[in-house]
């Protein structure tokens, strides 16, 4: 959510904060459209695509809530929160009052969706379905996030293997993303060096959403290059496909589902074998006084088999908590385990952690 949202929210709400008690009486009976025609439209006029600086009287932008891009991606939980709120619900400026004594939250949630619906464009996936993102399973909505994932092991091997993820979204539904590994590892003389992977370039497009079932399916294909130096174990050696689909859905209490699976197809490259994987991740998000810090654990089960005669399948579990960090909510962390079930004999347990920045949300220091 960016910064204008906090200021357009003042004019949105105004007339509820110079007179709390009469406007609760007369607007409790009025929808979304009439709560917006009494308090808001002279800021940001019938429409919703802004009155004229000279009208409003400062010289802050206001926002075209008619831009899709701008009022889909974010969750109504956020919306409300800077109207219950403040600005300080989300770091936004502190001269967005709090409305929540002002205004029912039956209210509020009726001015919020209002606003959504001054998006009159088809297939943009609402921000509801944007699900806390698992370190393994990918998840099915469109993201402009990085992402710096780090995988070591716990018993303090000499080795820290990296990936900074890019994605930005492509219009409605798409999404593209530049994956960029990198490991970093102790060498005999005791000193640490670094090399790079097998980068990998990756197309995501929605094929079905749907808000009142919380459902969301995306397939894509990713093309992973072999960029890394496999003599010294950083790559493959050979391009690989790989075609996936991913599902999301939302569940009762704030509860939420992924579904991951795909193939991994090595070209060029006598003796490779293509192999099939599947993930699912499960978790609950739990918010700090309902407007605030949010805590995310999930379990994920991951599971890939090289479709070989005689290969068995080999499963991991992978247990962890993703926090927002930034008041803002736009920067998150999660950290988790990855432990095999079974063929353990050279596979052990994995220490995970991401550090997340949704771009989109805000600068990398603002919002906290």
């Amino acid at each position: 959510m960016r910064t204008a949202l906090a200021f357009c929210l003042i004019c949105t709400l105004g007339i509820a904060k110079t007179a709390p008690a009469q406007q609760t009486a007369t607007d409790s009976q009025k929808n979304g459209a009439e709560l917006y025609g009494s308090a808001c439209a002279a800021c940001h006029g019938p429409d919703g695509t802004g009155a004229p600086r000279a009208t409003v009287g400062f010289d802050l932008p206001l926002p075209d809530f008619t831009d899709c891009s701008f009022g889909s991606p974010e969750a109504d939980a956020d919306w409300i929160a800077v109207v219950h709120e403040g600005g300080r619900a989300r770091a936004f400026d502190p001269m967005m009052p709090a409305f929540g004594d002002a205004l029912s939250g039956s209210e509020i949630a009726r001015v919020v969706d209002h606003l959504r619906t001054l998006c009159t464009e088809d297939g943009w996936p609402r921000g509801d379905l944007n699900l806390p993102r698992p370190l393994a399973t990918e998840k099915a909505f469109p993201e402009n996030e990085a992402v710096l994932t780090s995988t070591f092991s716990p018993s303090g091997s000499d080795a820290v293997a990296s990936e900074l993820l890019y994605e930005r979204r492509v219009g409605r539904r798409g999404q593209y993303e530049i994956a960029v590994p990198f490991e970093l590892r102790e060498t005999e003389a005791g000193n640490w060096g670094r090399g790079l992977g097998d980068i990998a370039l990756a197309y995501k497009h929605v094929l079905f959403d749907s808000l009142p079932s919380g459902s969301i399916l995306s397939g894509g294909t990713e093309i992973i290059f072999p960029t890394g130096k496999e003599a010294e174990g950083l790559g493959s050696g050979a391009t690989v496909f790989e075609p996936f689909g991913t599902f999301s859905q939302m569940l009762p209490r704030d509860g939420f589902l992924h579904l991951h699976a795909g193939f991994e197809i090595p070209a060029g490259r006598e003796g490779a074998h293509t192999e099939s994987f599947w993930r699912a991740a499960v978790g609950r998000t739990f918010v700090e006084q309902q407007w605030y810090r949010a805590w995310s654990p999930m379990l994920e089960l991951l599971g890939a088999r090289t479709l070989a005669n005689g290969e068995p399948a080999m499963w991991d579990v992978l247990p962890q908590i993703q926090v927002s960090l930034s008041t803002r909510q736009h920067v998150l962390l999660n950290a988790g385990l990855r432990v095999p079930i079974n063929q353990r004999q050279n596979r052990g347990n994995r220490v995970m952690v991401y550090l997340l920045w949704d771009w989109f949300d805000g600068g990398l220091f603002t919002g906290w």
